[in-house]
């Protein structure tokens, strides 16, 4: 005779050590996509980490990977009946962190700080989902269908507000360093909650929780799957602890970025001596052309620059070129 899911789960809810290996998992993936995140900004890598590709579906996929154990989470914990004094001081905990999050990130950038991050999302979300835990299934699946349907085909630009972005239906990504919203972010929560209870339905649960997450690795894993909230908070300021001493000497100059400043420093160099903007344009778009195609950026940086055989006779060069001068001009001086 098929048992009912609460009867499936028991009352001892035993520890699902697979679950904390896949949380375990997706944390160590957090950490080094910050890792690589914070590589580049510090202009010690080149890739463009928020914006490429792959990179953008690694961190998608990190990010479905939380939301889903949460509701994961939920019915292995509440499944038999809310738990409420265990839920309430986790939700507290999150909102908390959630709090430090975003107080945290206003100190070091307060146009873009976190106001509804992945912590935020999954209290807000782990609150929501209690609705849903003894809900029928057919109610939990259609709505997580509803949530990303109404994503992939809603939008408003009066969702790009701050106030509203959080929902999730906005047409210009709000400035913030994460965000998270409701839409279509619940659903996935929603699809943990049905697959999980299947689970418990079915008797896989079962075959889940026998699974043991012996041996090193799996155990340092099952470890940090159970520590992943104090990893999440702590990671980001040892990673920024340990680069921001070491960024100047392992930075790369951005090519086009040290051309800019060139030309930019060359030009009004020569405006404040010659005053003619046309002159001193072609002037320094010739020198700027030098310097590159003789790798001279060195000798630039380099001490007695005025007196540089090789810097003396781009500025010759560049000076027939563009206008005859009584006196040569100097190209970073």
């Amino acid at each position: 005779m098929r048992q009912t899911e609460d009867e499936q789960a028991g009352r001892q809810r035993p520890r699902y050590a697979l679950v904390d290996v896949v949380r375990g998992i997706a944390i160590i993936g957090v950490v080094f996509y910050h890792l690589a995140w914070d590589l580049r900004f510090f202009n010690i890598i080149t890739t463009a980490v928020d914006v490429a590709p792959g990179w953008f579906f690694f961190a998608r996929t990190l990010l479905a990977t939380f939301l889903f154990l949460t509701g994961v989470s939920l019915v292995l914990a509440h499944g038999v009946g809310i738990r409420w004094r265990p839920f309430w001081k986790r939700f507290a905990i999150l909102a908390a962190a959630a709090l430090l999050v975003s107080l945290g990130t206003y100190i070091f950038a307060p146009d873009a700080f976190v106001y509804f991050g992945v912590l935020h999302a999954i209290a807000l979300f782990s609150l929501m989902g209690l609705v849903f835990l003894r809900a029928p299934l057919w109610l939990v699946g259609g709505l997580a269908i509803v949530m990303f349907a109404a994503y992939f085909s809603f939008q408003s630009p009066v969702f790009n507000s701050r106030a509203l972005s959080w929902i999730g239906f906005w047409t210009v990504p709000p400035l913030t360093e994460d965000l998270v919203p409701v839409f279509p972010g619940f659903g996935f929560t929603l699809l943990g909650i049905l697959l999980t209870r299947l689970a418990l339905l079915s008797g896989f649960a079962a075959r889940i929780a026998a699974v043991s997450a012996n041996g090193r690795l799996l155990g340092a894993l099952k470890q940090a799957g159970r520590w992943s909230l104090i990893i999440y908070l702590v990671h980001q300021p040892i990673l920024l602890g340990i680069l921001t001493p070491l960024a100047p000497y392992l930075a790369r100059e951005d090519p086009a970025e040290r051309a800019t400043e060139f030309f930019g420093a060359c030009f009004s160099s020569c405006l404040e001596t010659e005053g003619n903007a046309t002159q001193c344009r072609a002037y320094c778009n010739c020198a700027l052309e030098q310097v590159e195609a003789g790798d001279l950026w060195g000798a630039l940086n380099a001490q007695g620059v005025s007196q540089n055989p090789e810097i003396g006779a781009v500025i010759n060069l560049c000076r027939a070129m563009s206008f005859e001068l009584d006196k040569p001009l100097e190209l970073l001086e």
